[in-house]
């Protein structure tokens, strides 16, 4: 199976800018790039499939080039967006490099990461207008998908002109790099194939580069890939704790389990092919989910960040608190509701402030039927008292009501 076959069996192939594209990535080592604005100071898991994307061509003999896109996340890229973008400042915006440049680094260590400010932060407006802006067409860029999807709605020439902007990245990698590919989402099919036009202008006769685009994913039901109800899922775990990743994948729904396991994980073909087997004849066991959540979290955190997660997991389900870490119970309790207490407090009127139970009569009868437990042990008594000597790490009491219903106290 080629490179492109396996990528198409997984449903990460969309478009080829050149049939011929197959044939140079089977006989050739070919250097590549993918790139990403720094909007923001991490990456969420809807950036990782670039990433994953990547390193199955890695695998196969090819080189990266994980472009960050400190230059261009000062223009803004219009594809897929109903509106502008907000302008990041100059500081912010290699801020906000750095810290992806630190991510990507983790995924692909050996990939070589470039800035594209140091290229395009040494052009003037004169010369950029004439030494790169002669070469464009205004009707072939107007016929660019994410220029005519915001036209209504309106474009300002800085996003009309992102393009351009990317257009000399892939130049200038083609030139100083030797790199002859750029892969990226459906959307950018645009900004790559400008990408194209330019080498074929600016550079040798025989100048030829390629260009493949992956579908945008979604879920099974329309909903956008990567977006919770607490919002997005991110790579840096100061944003998004290392649990929450881990559960983002396992709560992936069985619907979408297939598809996710043939694109997120890095088993072989006929391995991948027997655990959708085994899956879909016992979906109740999610061993796709598992499969999947322990590839990505080990992939982004590291193996003893995975161990911490499944041990968080496994004791919310079986209830043994006091095996986990203070940092454990902080990730696995984050959004669970809690209460503040700064002096011991009678366990039924903690129920009560801890949002566990509506009224005092409602606390007694929790309690007396044997559905409340603290740090994982069963209460019966009407007088227990929560105390601060009590607590795990002296710092945290946690209030189980029923088999899913969790608080935690902080004394």
């Amino acid at each position: 199976m080629t490179l492109l076959e396996e990528l198409k069996w997984r449903d990460l192939l969309f478009d080829v800018t050149d049939p011929e594209l197959e044939n140079v990535l089977e006989n050739e080592s070919v250097t590549f790039y993918v790139g990403a604005d720094p909007t923001a100071d991490s990456l969420h898991v809807g950036h990782l499939i670039s990433y994953l994307v990547s390193k199955r061509l890695q695998d196969r003999g090819h080189h990266p080039i994980l472009v960050i896109g400190g230059g261009t996340g000062l223009i803004g890229d219009p594809s897929g967006r109903t509106s502008e973008r907000q302008l990041l400042t100059l500081e912010k915006s290699l801020e906000n490099a750095g810290a992806i440049t630190k991510q990507v680094k983790r995924i692909l260590p050996t990939a070589e990461v470039v800035n594209n400010y140091d290229w395009i932060s040494k052009f003037d407006v004169i010369s950029f207008l004439r030494d790169i802006g002669k070469y464009f067409n205004i009707g072939y860029m107007m016929g660019k998908d994410s220029v005519k999807s915001r036209l209504e709605q309106g474009i300002s020439f800085t996003e009309f002109s992102y393009q351009i902007i990317q257009s000399l990245d892939f130049m200038v990698l083609y030139r100083d790099k030797n790199c002859k590919l750029q892969i990226g989402g459906q959307d950018q099919w645009g900004n790559i194939t400008a990408g194209l036009e330019l080498i074929r202008k600016t550079q040798e006769t025989d100048a030829k580069g390629y260009g493949f685009t992956w579908p945008l994913l979604t879920k099974a039901d329309g909903s956008k890939f990567g977006k919770t109800a607490g919002g997005a899922i991110w790579l840096d775990k100061n944003r998004s704790s290392v649990y929450e990743f881990f559960q983002y994948w396992i709560n992936t729904p069985d619907k979408d389990a297939v598809s996710f396991l043939k694109k997120f994980t890095f088993m072989s073909v006929e391995d991948t092919k027997a655990i959708i087997e085994e899956f879909e004849a016992a979906p109740h066991k999610r061993l796709a989910q598992h499969k999947i959540a322990e590839e990505l979290t080990v992939l982004v955190h590291g193996r003893e960040a995975y161990e911490s997660a499944l041990r968080i997991s496994k004791a919310l389900f079986s209830g043994d608190i006091k095996s986990l870490n203070i940092e454990e119970i902080k990730d696995g309790f984050k959004d669970v509701p809690s209460t503040t207490v700064t002096e011991d407090k009678n366990l039924v009127d903690l129920l009560i402030e801890a949002g566990l139970a509506s009224s005092k009569r409602e606390s007694r009868e929790f309690i007396k039927n044997n559905a409340v437990s603290i740090n994982g042990e069963k209460v019966k008594d009407l007088e227990f008292m929560v105390k601060k000597e009590d607590a795990l790490g002296k710092q945290f009491t946690v209030i189980k009501r029923g088999k899913k219903k969790y608080a935690l106290v902080k004394h």
